[in-house]
């Protein structure tokens, strides 16, 4: 009798949402690391260009290191202090990347290369890209 009643009192469900929650913010994870590795490739472009504006590109590298230095772990989620650290990498990443993309405003010979059009495609399409993988972190969540 108390083995037949345990198969409905939901542990399965349970189980089955922890997952997925693990695996939504697992998606969140990769979609940052993608912007991430995009940088590098942004950054050498644009550094052809307009070399005289180090300061922008040098902010840049150094945010992506900073976000290339964090590990981040399901546990990550569980400690708010560390969760914070990812977000202010993360923000700190997106504001250099908005200050790159404005620089490059200023080049019109930059913003007619192919390879920069191309990249700054692929940013925009992974910006998309993250806010669909939190969107689905966050209805994961409300569902566990």
């Amino acid at each position: 009798m108390l083995a037949i009643s345990l198969t409905g009192c939901g542990y399965n469900t349970i189980q089955s949402q922890d997952e997925q929650v693990k695996a939504s913010w697992s998606e969140v994870v990769n979609q940052y690391q993608r912007r991430a590795d995009l940088v590098p490739n942004l950054v050498n472009t644009v550094k052809g260009y307009a070399s005289h504006e180090r300061e922008v590109l040098t902010q840049v590298t150094e945010a992506r290191a900073r976000v290339g230095a964090l590990q981040v772990t399901p546990e990550t989620l569980n400690n708010p202090q560390a969760f914070a650290q990812f977000q202010a990498a993360q923000q700190q990443l997106s504001g250099t990347l908005s200050r790159l993309l404005a620089v490059s405003e200023n080049y019109p010979q930059l913003k007619a290369d192919a390879g920069f059009r191309d990249l700054q495609s692929q940013l925009e399409g992974t910006e998309n890209r993250i806010a669909v993988a939190r969107n689905r972190y966050i209805q994961s969540v409300q569902a566990y």
